[in-house]
């Protein structure tokens, strides 16, 4: 092939490797595999190495080359790269408008949101189309050129193509955020892991240190993405049409960006993308606002650091620092004292927190937690808060130590530690504590599920002497309940009737309601199956208890021990006279998931999580509260925790949302 030849060949592949690359990065779409690109790309290195003077800066060969870097130079950016400030909720959106119209900024009828990518902002430059310099943020004013690490990345087109009528200044400087998906975050870790090598705490982190690398084939192996979100001194009406520009010119934009109307339609945006964000291929931490007309928003300036005409309106924290002012202890239903942390109040996933759970004196100790500490409080999904990590570096000398009280702080009476165990329990089984923990149990969802009877209308009926334990309440009658304050006749008629409407629960309810010490929702199932009726359960011998799998020797002797007790057989004979009864369970459908266990983590959006259990018991399957490898599938929601990753481990099949409701059909 003589050069002319070889210079149009070469002149096709570039054409074609680019417009490949931008059905992928910019429009999500492939049209050849990546095998097939690759061999275009040898082609064309294979003959730039032969013919050394057809090479140019803009060709995909050169995403990779060059000695690595012994440091980085200094760039000054075109303009400051500003930061944004930060909104929390729909009032702070609010504020935000309030204080643009306090300054002028009025009658705004349009907002362009984009997802908040969790990654590494950038500034690129082109000349005459073609990427010459690309650079990190720093202090806004200044940052580091990294142009050959950026290059590596292939969402970062080496040469912009202008499609009519889009026209491209000679000069132009385009900002975006550099990330890295969670497929890719999770293979990088997992090849680290392979070799003894420093696991990473999350993308972000992978994605800062690869753009850091002074080798940029080092880079390049860790294959980032990146969306632009900004063309500095653009010109552009809108920032709409900005964006709209950046694809034309090759360039990828986050595909969900769309322009809003009003402070609603902000937030409804932003609680969708929070309920939605586990179903991206990448992290991202809320969405960005700007005013969409550009006119208006460089008309209402800069306060500080961060422009007037946007904010980023962050997702509800998981995690969030405060101080524990005190550590107070509650007596349980079965007489346990749990310290809990009474915490400067902090919102946390959307609600404002002031409690923590400290579990026991051993996780007080491993903490190392004192009273008066700084401490990083966090929660997934519906679980209690707790202390993730004392600040010990924040400590000022005055934090108190925690001890465990001696006495019980309900009834005054001893408290010693269970043999055996970790847990401080109170000695006095009348304990009002107790009772009073046990009634609310008994009436709660998953055990009797007693509609309108919670825990402060027990407090009124046992503050007057109304009842004294769980089974008092099928004696109450209107007119007690009408001597009681915010009762009328309608509501004492209706609470009544609640009561008594749940004389019959099924056999596994009726066990958990019943508030036996380590004995849970899962137990009480394996137990119902095992023995179909109550009095088979109380008769049941200690060696009978403790043969029954998934039934260890401590959870058979509380049980055992629970059912030889005179108040605990006077409560269940007051219960057998009100015609209290527990029913033998019996599954509603085919036993089509008889033999599998299954095990729920993270939140489902379409069912409940206690439904979800409902139904797998009811097709004949079990539900277990922990992974191992006796589990056959793992049912994994939004926000999955700890169980997600070790199912991944174990090899256990893990099921989305949707394939386990198509499994329950």
């Amino acid at each position: 092939m003589n050069k002319p030849d070889v210079k149009k060949r070469v002149e096709k592949l570039r054409k074609v490797i680019n417009h490949h690359r931008h059905l992928y990065h910019v429009l999500d779409k492939q049209e050849i595999s990546e095998e097939a690109l690759d061999s275009l790309k040898k082609e064309l290195f294979d003959l730039e190495q032969q013919f050394p003077d057809l090479v140019t800066p803009d060709s995909p060969t050169q995403r990779v080359g060059g000695k690595p870097l012994e440091k980085f130079q200094k760039v000054a950016h075109k303009s400051r790269m500003y930061s944004l400030n930060d909104a929390f909720s729909e009032d702070d959106i609010k504020a935000w408008i309030k204080r643009l119209e306090n300054v002028g900024i009025k009658n705004i009828n349009e907002f362009y949101c984009d997802l908040k990518m969790d990654g590494l902002a950038v500034e690129l430059k082109y000349e005459n189309g073609v990427f010459v310099q690309g650079s990190t943020r720093g202090d806004g004013l200044v940052g580091e050129d990294i142009t050959q690490n950026l290059k590596t990345i292939e969402a970062i087109p080496l040469h912009l193509e202008a499609k009519l009528p889009s026209k491209i200044p000679w000069e132009v400087y385009i900002r975006g955020e550099v990330f890295l998906t969670r497929k890719e975050f999770e293979r990088i870790n997992k090849e680290q892991k392979n070799k003894g090598g420093k696991i990473y705490a999350n993308p972000r982190n992978i994605a800062a240190g690869s753009l850091r690398q002074l080798d940029p084939k080092i880079t390049a192996s860790r294959k980032l993405n990146f969306y632009a979100y900004d063309v500095v001194g653009s010109g552009f009406e809108t920032k709409s049409e900005e964006y709209e520009t950046l694809r034309k010119w090759g360039i990828g934009t986050n595909p969900h960006g769309k322009i809003v109307k009003s402070a609603k339609e902000i937030n409804e945006l932003r609680n969708k993308w929070e309920k939605e964000r586990e179903k991206l291929n990448y992290e991202i931490d809320g969405i960005v606002i700007s005013i969409n007309s550009n006119r208006i928003f460089d008309n209402a300036g800069v306060v500080g650091k961060a422009p007037r005409g946007g904010m980023a309106y962050k997702f509800s924290p998981k995690e969030a620092e405060t101080v524990i002012e005190d550590i107070i202890v509650q007596v349980g239903r079965t007489g346990t004292l749990t310290p809990v942390a009474k915490l400067r109040p902090v919102s946390i996933g959307g609600t404002t927190v002031s409690r923590a759970t400290l579990h026991n004196l051993d996780e007080i100790k491993r903490l190392g937690v004192k009273i008066g500490d700084t401490v990083i409080v966090g929660r997934a999904g519906d679980v209690i808060p707790d202390v993730k990590k004392v600040m010990t570096e924040m400590r000022t000398g005055k934090e108190r130590e925690f001890k465990m009280p001696k006495k019980c702080p309900v009834c005054g009476q001893p408290v010693r530690q269970a043999q055996g165990e970790v847990a401080f329990k109170c000695t006095n089984r009348d304990c009002p504590a107790i009772r009073r923990e046990q009634i609310y149990h008994f009436v709660s969802r998953r055990a009797f599920d007693m509609v309108g009877v919670g825990p402060k209308l027990i407090d009124q009926l046992m503050d007057s002497g109304l009842i004294q334990d769980a089974a008092d309440l099928y004696s109450l009658t209107k007119e007690d309940l009408l001597n009681l304050e915010r009762f009328a006749e309608v509501s004492a008629n209706k609470t009544v009737k609640s009561i008594h409407s749940r004389k019959k629960v099924p056999l596994a309810r009726f066990i958990y309601a019943l508030g036996i010490d380590h004995v849970g929702e899962e137990t009480a199932v394996v137990l119902a199956k095992r023995f179909k009726t109550l009095n088979k359960i109380k008769e049941a011998s200690l060696e009978e208890l403790q043969g029954i799998e998934d039934v260890g020797p401590i959870v058979a002797q509380s049980i055992f021990d629970w059912f030889q007790k005179s108040y605990h057989k006077k409560l269940l004979q007051k219960l057998d006279k009100a015609g209290v009864k527990a029913e033998s369970e019996k599954g509603t459908g085919p036993n089509k998931l008889a033999g599998k266990t299954f095990v729920l983590t993270g939140t489902l959006e379409s069912i409940g999580r206690d439904e979800a259990k409902d139904k797998i018991r009811d097709l004949g399957g079990d539900v277990s509260s922990s992974v191992s490898k006796e589990t056959d599938y793992v049912v994994a929601g939004a926000e999955p925790g700890s169980k997600y990753e070790r199912a991944k481990k174990l090899g256990v099949k893990i099921l989305d949302e949707k394939e386990f409701l198509k499994m329950l059909e």
